[in-house]
């Protein structure tokens, strides 16, 4: 789900190829600020308290509410980011997070078809944002235009800050951060450059120093998939039988997040070539498996995939 054209958020294209560093190194940024943030800048919101928690804390400043599960491995990616933005934002927005197995009804009511989905509340008003496991750089812009729009119907508050006290113990309570692996340092560099060249020596040094290293192994694929996104427009029907199209529509759903028909995109078009168009097209979709993680799609996908080539 784009931005709606009746949002300020409309104008923004598919998706900002900036900096995307892994879920790992997000997380460990995400708790560094929240250590230092005011307390309630990000909660987990239910059914039951969705009305105060949201609907009423929207009247004094825009919550975002982020739409997660365990098991979705792009949620993984997008969520630090959107917890670290939060604290960053010193009490001048609230991160409202809702585990969308848990709390079903709340999803029912977004009408969520694919995780993470993003919306905004704004004195009440529900604004979708963006679907899929966008980039702190395009994040960062979004919630910039949220403040700004929510400032235009007076909603420009601040919460937390009478109580420097509750941010103590709420740091405090913090578990200890986890360090960043400085052989990745390199690469996320690279990628916040947006030189996927670079980035991908970077990670190929790694894996030549530990050839089995599943992070590294991920974030090959996590440049091989953003590089060509960066030349190709969004394809979001593909032709039957195409296979380059039907390859160029399974990087658009990978991108968004969207682990199901990236994957079934993907094994068809390993269905419609040979040789070594075919080795490209499974090349393709193991680079899908390894981004998706434990997505519900991937074994079937598997299963799929096999079936495809024998």
């Amino acid at each position: 789900m784009s931005p709606m054209a009746s949002t300020p958020f409309s104008a923004r294209g598919a998706v900002d190829l900036g900096a995307l560093a892994t879920a790992k190194q997000n997380q460990a940024k995400a708790e560094q600020a929240l250590a230092n943030a005011p307390a309630g800048v990000v909660i987990d919101v239910t059914t039951e308290t969705f009305q105060a928690e949201v609907i009423d804390r929207s009247r004094q400043v825009p919550v975002v509410i982020d739409l997660w599960a365990t098991w979705c491995g792009p949620c993984k990616q997008l969520s630090p980011i959107l917890e670290k933005l939060a604290a960053e934002g010193g009490g001048r927005w609230v991160l409202a997070k809702v585990d969308v197995d848990a709390e079903q009804q709340i999803a029912a009511a977004f009408q969520v078809q694919s995780i993470p989905s993003v919306f905004a509340v704004i004195a009440g008003q529900p604004v979708p944002l963006f679907q899929g496991a966008y980039p702190e750089a395009q994040v960062r812009q979004i919630i910039d235009e949220l403040l700004k729009v929510a400032a235009e119907q007076g909603v420009s508050g601040r919460i937390g800050v009478e109580d420097p006290a509750v941010g103590d113990d709420a740091a405090a309570a913090e578990p200890a951060e986890e360090a960043i692996d400085p052989r990745f340092e390199p690469a996320y560099a690279a990628i916040e450059e947006g030189d996927w060249d670079a980035a991908e020596r970077a990670y190929r040094a790694v894996l030549d120093a530990s050839p089995a290293d599943a992070d590294a192994e991920a974030g090959l694929a996590l440049v091989r998939l953003y590089r060509r996104a960066e030349s190709l427009p969004p394809v979001a029907d593909p032709v039957a039988g195409d296979p380059t199209s039907l390859l160029a529509a399974a990087d658009s759903a990978a991108i968004a997040g969207e682990w199901a028909a990236a994957l079934g995109w993907g094994v068809d078009a390993v269905r419609a070539t040979s040789g070594d168009e075919r080795e490209a097209a499974r090349a393709r979709v193991l680079d899908y498996f390894l981004l998706a993680g434990d997505d519900p799609s991937v074994p079937a996908a598997r299963r799929a995939l096999a079936a495809a080539l024998f």
